[in-house]
């Protein structure tokens, strides 16, 4: 029989594109389905190893992808709403999460692919209700993994008939170590632990390739799939890097345990799929379950073990924000609500406090082009976002109460403080994100534009930190002040547009270096603008708009 290698090489890699494409779709429609609360399931149910199990294993099912849920922890690690140890359970959790792609490949629904897919459709495209239309890319998703699967299984099926083939899956199932090794490096490569498993499921239901050479190739992938982890943490705190590394040492103990007892294992499954009757797809999922689930209960004790491990390969020194509100204590709401106000008053001062600091290190990123003045504005931009929940959240309840009427108008004006102070950290994000662009496309200003930044960075930055001042102590002349820099703020980014602009007709600067220029200083502009609200707050009245 004559090999098309043509169609096999297509059929395998178009299935493969559209199972990975059915993953992610179904993951991103789940996702909105549950709505955006991943990061608050991680973040709020992490506080001993077995939530943190648990959450991994939710987000993971929700997402579909264990990788997804290990760059997430290492996000939230990175911005110091999590700590090393809360983030190993996560990580355990993630691994067993990730199963339930492999149970779900188990069902063998390929037949019913197409309708599926035609239901995820139809929804998607005739429905306007978002939550409806959610739903309808999950039904896509779960159809187009069971597609791909059978798109796969067609390129798959005439290799069977090759004796290179034939003989490779027979030195597989000989040599354990090349079926680890093979696993390892394909999920290496398509970063998708699930895509791996669900070759090796159709391989298996095929019976192109026993049960001794399947699993070495399935705890292969458990190493592979550890790189996307290790590429997220690149550039990132050390907190976060040490997350990462913990990913790849828990997920190699496991690997490396099980290799070692391969044949009672292997012995253990055979039994199961006899036992249970289960087809050759169900059993490669349960041979998956029960060894994630085995490693997470052998190791959840030795989590303290795990982290000092990594402390010691990942030396320096985590940051710290102090994240965590050290006013805001409930029990003052009924007890004195004027002094829950102070209370929440100075965790305003905090939160805009970390607005400043956010702004100088985005300044300091923009003149160096060093990461780690990036990473720490982003810190810093995550904790205003946390500050912002709570301390609102605390207003609100706040509200609640029968406030006289001064604190009213103070309750009301710590509101607006808020929303300022975390727009204020939206707009040096959108900073970052510029300088990124302009460093990534290797775009480059003129040696005036860097002048008048640097310059409009240090008078933004004095008047966020006299309004911050101001704040304090609800002091009128450095309120007063801060109107006065940002007359000088709106004059500065008049007059710096207008120099862009000639510098632009005579040729001196590209297009694209203009944009991001004319960019930064815009969001510098509004900078200013949220620092003279506070200023007003604090003065107790607006100021026209011809004064500032």
């Amino acid at each position: 029989m004559e090999l098309d290698v043509m169609s096999i090489v297509f059929e395998f890699f178009g299935g493969l594109g559209i199972f990975l494409l059915g993953i992610k779709s179904m993951g991103d429609g789940l996702q909105k389905s549950a709505g955006d609360r991943l990061k608050d399931i991680l973040d709020k149910f992490t506080s001993n190893p077995i939530l943190g199990v648990i959450a991994g294993m939710v987000v993971t099912m929700l997402i579909q992808s264990s990788s997804g849920t290990t760059v997430l922890t290492v996000g939230l690690v990175n911005a110091g709403f999590m700590t090393l140890r809360q983030s190993i359970g996560v990580i355990m959790g993630a691994n067993i999460g990730t199963t339930i792609t492999a149970f779900i490949i188990g069902i063998k629904l390929e037949n019913y692919a197409l309708p599926i897919l035609a239901v995820g459709a139809l929804i998607i495209f005739f429905f306007k209700n978002q939550k409806l239309v959610n739903i309808g890319e999950a039904i896509f998703g779960f159809g187009a993994l069971f597609f791909g699967l059978k798109l796969m299984g067609d390129g798959l099926a005439p290799l069977q008939d090759v004796q290179a083939f034939h003989d490779l899956m027979v030195d597989m199932s000989d040599k354990s170590i090349l079926g680890f090794l093979v696993g390892m490096i394909f999920t290496f490569i398509v970063q998708s632990s699930s895509a791996t498993i669900g070759i090796l499921q159709n391989l298996f239901g095929q019976g192109a390739i026993d049960l001794d050479g399947a699993l070495p190739v399935l705890f292969g992938n458990n190493v592979g799939t550890t790189i996307t982890a290790v590429l997220a943490s690149i550039g990132a705190a050390v907190a976060a890097r040490r997350a990462a590394l913990t990913h790849v040492i828990f997920n190699l103990i496991g690997s490396v345990i099980i290799m070692l007892l391969l044949v009672p294992y292997t012995n253990l499954i055979a039994m199961i799929q006899n036992a249970l009757g289960l087809n050759a797809e169900m059993t490669i999922a349960f041979a998956h379950g029960i060894f994630n689930i085995a490693n997470t209960l052998l190791l959840l004790p030795f989590i303290s073990v795990l982290a000092f491990i990594v402390t010691k390969l990942v030396p320096g020194e985590e940051s710290s924000l102090g994240i965590e509100p050290t006013h805001l204590d409930p029990i003052f709401i009924q007890q004195s609500p004027s002094v829950a106000l102070d209370q929440a008053k100075e965790e305003v001062v905090q939160m805009g406090k970390y607005a400043l600091r956010g702004l100088e290190e985005a300044a300091l990123f923009s003149t160096t082009h060093d990461t780690t003045h990036a990473n720490n504005a982003l810190q810093f931009e995550n904790t205003i976002n946390r500050m912002d929940q709570e301390i609102t959240d605390y207003l609100i309840d706040l509200a609640a109460t029968q406030l006289s009427e001064s604190d009213s108008e103070k309750h009301s004006a710590l509101l607006d403080c808020v929303r300022d102070i975390e727009r204020i950290g939206d707009h040096f994000e959108n900073v970052i994100e510029l300088i990124q662009f302009k460093v990534s496309n290797k775009t480059v200003l003129t040696d005036q534009a860097k002048e008048d930044l640097k310059e409009m960075f240090e008078v933004t930055s004095q008047s966020v930190d006299l309004a911050i001042q101001s704040l304090v102590n609800r002091d009128r002349q450095k309120a007063l002040k801060v109107v006065e820099y940002e007359t000088q703020i709106d004059q500065m980014e008049k007059t710096f547009r207008k120099k862009h602009i000639i510098r632009l007709n005579e040729g001196i600067c590209s297009p694209n270096s203009g944009m991001i220029y004319v960019d930064i200083i815009s969001n510098l502009e509004r900078i200013g603008d949220h620092a003279v609200n506070i200023a007003e707050e604090v003065i107790g009245e607006k100021i026209p708009e011809a004064i500032h």
